[in-house]
Parts: structure tokens; C-alpha cells; sequence
């Protein structure tokens, strides 16, 4: 073969490998463009099932941070005798029972949203356990009047919890 018959070969191969090349690139970027479409129509999709899931979670939550408000507590679950302890008990009961109820919510909210929950819960059970322990506290209703009290001065543990609650689901929707 000559030179003159290779040059020939090169000019009639050329142009075929620059059209498979474009070919290649346009078929590749064709595809990459369609599995993210794709891929955004699943979330698009995922969103619409997901978000009223997400939306009743942080209701659940909001609930029970109003429930286990110390007020809305102490208004809800009356002594049922005079023993301070055993009301203490029965608050904290109370509070660890709606806890628990609403355990599973925790997979919809965010880590940081569900740390602003648990410290909520804990400080509110502390809150009633120091009060408790309060050698002034002779009964029931002196506990209920030591912790109303005290949240006359401070607010309430859930009060944080709430805010917090309200401004993540304003950014998700």
C-alpha cells in the first residue's frame, strides 16, 4: 500500500470517526439528561407521598409538645391524692407515655429538630422532678402551684421545641 492509497483511506475514515464521535457525545449527553430527569420525576413523585407524611409528623410533634407543656399538664392530669411523689410520678408517666406514642415520628423529622424534642421532654420531667424534691413542697397542689410558678419566671422546656418545630416546617413548604 502506498502512501498515496493510505492518505485516501485516512480521508474517507475521518469524517466516519468524526460522526461517530459527535454521535457518541450527543447519545451520552442524551442519556445523562434523561436519567436526571428521570431521576428528579422519582423525587418529584417520592416528594408528593412524602411531604404530607413529613407535614403529620411535625404536627404529632406540636401536640405533644403541648401536651407535655408543664401548664397544659398540670391542667389536664389532676392528683388523684395529696402525695406529691406519686403525682410527680404520674406526670412524668404521662410524659414518657406520649413519648413513646410518638416515637416513630422521629424517622420524618430532622436529627436537630428531634434533639430540640428529647431536651424538651427532659427538662419538663426535671422540672417537675426538682420541684418534687423541694422540701417545701408538702402535696400535690403545692407541686402544681411550684411548677405554674416557676413558669411564670422562665418559659416553659417546650416553648424552644416549638419554635423550632414551627420554623423547620416553614422551610419545608
Amino acid at each position: 500500500m502506498s502512501d498515496t492509497d493510505l492518505l485516501q483511506l485516512l480521508y474517507n475514515i475521518l469524517p466516519a470517526l468524526i460522526v461517530a464521535g459527535v454521535a457518541f457525545y450527543f447519545f451520552k449527553t442524551f442519556s445523562e439528561n434523561e436519567n436526571r430527569r428521570r431521576r428528579f420525576l422519582l423525587h418529584q413523585e417520592n416528594q408528593k407521598t412524602a411531604l404530607p407524611l413529613k407535614l403529620q409528623a411535625y404536627e404529632r410533634m406540636t401536640l405533644f409538645l403541648e401536651r407535655i407543656s408543664p401548664g397544659n399538664l398540670l391542667v389536664r392530669i389532676k392528683p388523684a391524692s395529696s402525695d406529691k411523689i406519686q403525682y410527680s410520678n404520674t406526670l412524668v408517666t404521662a410524659i414518657d407515655q406520649e413519648f413513646e406514642h410518638n416515637l416513630a415520628q422521629q424517622i420524618y423529622v430532622s436529627n436537630e429538630c428531634w434533639n430540640y424534642i428529647k431536651t424538651a421532654k427532659n427538662a419538663t420531667i426535671s422540672l417537675i422532678r426538682q420541684s418534687a424534691a423541694d422540701n417545701a413542697i408538702e402535696n400535690a397542689a403545692m407541686l402544681q402551684e411550684k411548677v405554674l410558678t416557676v413558669l411564670m419566671d422562665e418559659d416553659a422546656p417546650t416553648v424552644a421545641a416549638l419554635t423550632y418545630v414551627k420554623n423547620e416546617v416553614k422551610e419545608i413548604v
